[in-house]
Formats: C-alpha cells, sequence, structure tokens
C-alpha cells in the first residue's frame, strides 16, 4: 500500500493533535500518536478546568499547554513532511516503490502546509497572548490581596 503524503498532511491539518497523522503511516504501534492524542485530550480536560475556574487554575494550565503543543506539533510535522522531497518520502515511507507509483507531490500539499504554517502561527501568538494576559491579571490580584 502506498503511503500518500497528501493525504498525511491533510490528516495533521484538518485533525491537529489527533494523531491521525502518525496513525496514518505508522499504525497503532505509533508512540507519537498516542502522545498527541493523550495530550489533546488532556488540553479539553485543561479548558474545561479553566473555564469553571474562572482561569485561575494550575492544573488547568499545565493541562490546556499539553493539548496546545499537541495541536502545534501535528501543523509542525505537517510542514516538515509537507516540505521533504518526494523521493526522500518514498525512501522512508514506501520502500520499493514502482517508478509509475512514486509520489508526485504538487500544489494540494503545498497548500496543506501553507495554511499549517498560518494557522499555526495565529494560534500560538493567541495563546501567547491570552497566557500573558492572565498572568497579568493575577500578578494584579495578587498585588491588591497585599496592599489591603
Amino acid at each position: 500500500m502506498k503511503n500518500s503524503k497528501l493525504i498525511f498532511c491533510a490528516l495533521g491539518f484538518f485533525f491537529p493533535g489527533s494523531g491521525l497523522n502518525c496513525f496514518y503511516l505508522q499504525g497503532i504501534k505509533s508512540f507519537w500518536a498516542w502522545a498527541q492524542l493523550f495530550a489533546l485530550i488532556g488540553g479539553i480536560a485543561g479548558w474545561t478546568i479553566l473555564k469553571n475556574a474562572n482561569f485561575h487554575s494550575a492544573p488547568g494550565w499545565m493541562l490546556i499547554t499539553f493539548g496546545f503543543i499537541a495541536i502545534e506539533a501535528s501543523w509542525l510535522t505537517t510542514i516538515a513532511f509537507g516540505l521533504r522531497p518526494d523521493e526522500k518520502w518514498d525512501a522512508q515511507f514506501n520502500p520499493g516503490i514502482e517508478e509509475h507509483r512514486r509520489t508526485r507531490s504538487g500544489w494540494p500539499v503545498i497548500l496543506t502546509v501553507i495554511f499549517s504554517l498560518v494557522l499555526g502561527a495565529a494560534v500560538m501568538m493567541t495563546f501567547l497572548a491570552i497566557s500573558f494576559e492572565q498572568f497579568f491579571i493575577s500578578q494584579l490580584h495578587e498585588a491588591k490581596k497585599l496592599s489591603q
């Protein structure tokens, strides 16, 4: 069976953090796929904790950070593997493939790489902005407690 670079990149872009792209290449035994999936589940749990605690929960921030890393790692692997030369892709994931079945990426793969980069950068900047905002708000609350 031929491993398609387009399917790998599409899974990484449309289902970030789920590990589906790693499951596609390596199957159920993929350590990184399971790590991404559990980190994403932890991130969802962290988001729930943070919402219930009005964004004042250290465990919630830790869990949501793991989910954020899983999502960003998925987009990063989409970028890295999408930009990999087709010959190198085939040598690693399609060894011994016939000449007429070799990978020819084209624009769809490049578009998933571009959108992964744009979306990944936007999500990272948003996460950092919200994190710093919440940190400084918590510092203001602590300063008010000390001044009273």
